[in-house]
Order: structure tokens, then sequence, then C-alpha cells
């Protein structure tokens, strides 16, 4: 059955249709149509999966907190201003909302018509609920999250009893640089709001969102080429610059590669890589320098020397060194303030520790957390987390001002006033 077709000239008839084929299927008997091939595979993996069909489980929500934190941290905040323009406008006005879930199913973002919003909250819709198809069934979050590809779901093709008054079409959008799925962009409404053109609208904006992703890395790829030129002018043998998923910024006595194989979590030290054999990786601001060594020759990297300079007003920066040279990032007032409380303390500080340092608050841990993933972007393997600090064998030097008052004169961070306050005048 054509389901788009048939919902187009008549809605209600192709809900009457489903309604018989999904009590059929459930009850072990002869459909009296096919269910489409999509929709009859989600269904067997909820019947092996043993979710309800006839009464809903919601997943306790996440909490505030946790919902900001994960849109910080998600990749998809940077494609919102693409899927809200693409398809917000047009949700409004047709009665849908349009919603953005993660890789697990929970729902981040959540916009549109705000009558469709309510009945939507009646569902347990709502922020911070799970929508994966192991937990609510056939659904527009969690069956393209599943099948990886762009699904719609028409009234009672959704498993769930309670949720065949709606229509949803979702497609999943993928972080072009890995591969790896970063969540589901879904336009749902009440049953008589489904157009067949709906999956294709939410595909093309969906793709449309991945093209800008493709477009911020290759832009992020340019700035590390900067980084590097210096770096390689200096590195004789064989040598590449990557970023953290292997993508190549530059090479340098060698044929040029798209992407070099990377181990799953690289760090700082000798390892073989099929491209290079035995080398040497060096952090660098944005990704690694990967230089070939010959074992029985080259002597030991130098250790990694990281010096953070608080001494000129609003011109902070960190600077690190290691065998093939050095490079130098400059600070925001936020991240100058971390990178001085995780050098007086090399012991390292948890996300409640930072937030306490900071705000006086431990509470705080979102905030911190998405700082702190933002300056691992840059410094690379020299900063662990878990607690976060610099790695062991770094040597740390602060420069900080002649004036002590001058130290970070922007902060009110506590921790950062009780330092200012005990150095010497």
């Amino acid at each position: 059955m054509n389901v788009p077709r048939l919902a187009a000239v008549d809605a209600a008839r192709a809900a009457r249709v489903l309604n018989e084929v999904r009590d059929a299927r459930l009850a072990g008997q002869r459909t009296p149509v096919a269910p489409r091939p999509v929709i009859e595979q989600s269904w067997d993996r909820m019947l092996r999966s043993g979710v309800d069909p006839d009464h809903d489980f919601r997943a306790g929500l996440l909490s505030a907190d946790e919902v900001r934190r994960r849109r910080e941290e998600s990749p998809l905040r940077e494609v919102l201003p693409v899927l809200r323009e693409g398809l917000l406008s047009v949700a409004d006005a047709a009665h849908h909302i349009m919603v953005v879930a993660d890789a697990e199913g929970r729902v981040l973002w959540r916009e549109g018509c705000g009558p469709v919003l309510r009945k939507a909250d009646g569902l347990g819709f709502e922020l911070g609920a799970d929508w994966g198809e192991d937990v609510v069934g056939t659904n527009g979050v969690g069956t393209p999250a599943v099948v990886r590809r762009p699904v719609q779901v028409f009234a009672a093709e959704h498993f769930v009893r309670s949720h065949t008054a709606w229509t949803c079409a979702g497609a999943p959008i993928t972080d072009p640089r890995n591969g790896r799925l970063l969540g589901v962009v879904d336009v749902s409404g009440p049953l008589e709001t489904m157009h067949p053109a709906t999956l294709a609208w939410v595909d093309a904006v969906a793709k449309l969102a991945e093209s800008r992703l493709r477009e911020r890395h290759l832009g992020s790829l340019e700035r590390l080429r900067a980084v590097a030129a210096p770096v390689l002018a200096r590195t004789g043998g064989r040598a590449a610059v990557v970023d953290a998923d292997g993508w190549t910024a530059a090479v340098t006595g060698m044929p040029y590669a798209r992407r070099i194989a990377l181990p799953k979590s690289p760090s700082p030290g000798r390892g073989r890589l099929p491209a290079l054999g035995l080398c040497s990786v060096e952090p660098l601001a944005g990704g690694w320098l990967l230089r070939s060594v010959d074992e029985s020759a080259e002597p030991p990297p130098a250790s990694t020397r990281i010096v953070l300079d608080l001494t000129r007003p609003r011109r902070w920066s960190v600077r690190v060194s290691q065998g093939a040279g050095s490079w130098t990032r400059e600070l925001s007032p936020r991240h100058a303030e971390l990178l001085y409380l995780l050098a007086a303390d090399r012991g390292g500080r948890s996300a409640a520790a930072l937030a306490e340092d900071l705000f006086g608050d431990p509470g705080r841990t979102v905030t911190v957390r998405a700082e702190m993933s933002r300056v691992r972007r840059y410094l690379g393997g020299v900063l662990e987390h878990r607690p976060y600090r610099f790695c062991e064998d770094a040597e740390v030097d602060v420069l900080l001002p002649s004036d002590a008052g001058a130290l970070l004169p922007h902060s009110t961070a506590p921790a950062v006033l009780r330092r200012r306050a005990a150095a010497p005048r």
C-alpha cells in the first residue's frame, strides 16, 4: 500500500486501513494488505523486545541541567539555525512541531505550533523525554535512528496505540567527519496534518544541516593548516597534521592522504599507524602532529612544556612546546581562568570543584563541562579529564603580572579572588 498517496487523497480511510493492518499483525493474523517493509521490520523488533503496544511507557525525563549540558555538547546546536529556517515557518502554519533529538533519542529541542506542543505534552513528547524505538515503539524519532535513513510513520504505523492519532516524519543527521549519528530531526503533528511531501522536505533540510557541518569541518581544517605550516617547515622526514578524526590538514615528505586512521583515543607518545609505521604523536591546537620515526636512530621525543602567559591584559595565551616545535593559542577570559586554576592544582579538579572555584556554586557543572569541552578541542592530549588536569609528564609554567592586582582583573571567580589577595605585592 502506498501510504502517503492514499493518505493525501483520504487520510481517514488510510488510518482505518492501517488500524486493521496493525490489529491483524499484532494478533498474528493475516493482514488485509502488507505493511510497508520499514514499518513491518520495526514492529518485529518491538515484538521481540517486549514493547507493550497497548500501554505507552515513559522513561524519566532528563533534568533541565542535563538537557542544557547535552545541548551545549551536541554538534546539532551548530545547525539549529538551518533547521529552524528550513522547517519552523512551514511547520507552524501546517500545525506541526519540529523536534530535534540526540543519538540516544532524547528530545533536546522542541518548537512549533503552540496547541500541537500541548497535545505532544499529553503523549510525553516533551523536552528530555526518551523517544528511542526500544522505549516508545515505532516512531519518527527512534525508528530513523535505528535504520539510519528518513522514515515517515503515519497513524497506526506507530506501534503503541496511544500514538496512532499522530503522523511523524524524521531524518537522521550524521557527522560528516566520522559518520557517527548525531541525532534526528522530526516534524510531527495530528493525523489530519499529514502531507505526502513532508518526508522529502524534512530529509532535504537534514541534508542541508549535514552540508553546513561539512563546511564547518573544512573551516576547522583550514585553521589547523595555518597552525601546521610553521611546525611542518621545521620538521624533517615524513610527517602529517590531522584533526581529531584523522582528516589531513597538511603533510610533508609523504603523499597526501585525505584521512589517516587513528586509534580510538589517541594520546601523545609513540605508536604504530598503518600510514606511517612507527611514529610520534604530538598534540596541536585542534589536532595531532604525526611524525615517522626511526626507532634505532631517533631520540625519544622531548617532554611537553606548557606556558600559560597571564602577563598581558586581555591577551592571555597558552603555548605548547614539544619535539617538533611549538604553537600558541590566545585565550578567552573564561578559558584563562580555567587553565590558571588547573595549573595551580596539578592534582586535578572535578567539574563540581571547578564550579565552586568559578561561581561559588558546585551545582553549576553544566557550564563548566561545556567550557572544558571547548578547551580540550584545542589542547588535545595535554589536558586530561576525570578529573580535569594537565597531563602528568607536562612541565607547566605560569607567567603572572608583576602587579598582583592585575591577575585576571576581569575575574570575579572566588578562587581567583583568593589567590589574587594572597599574592605578594
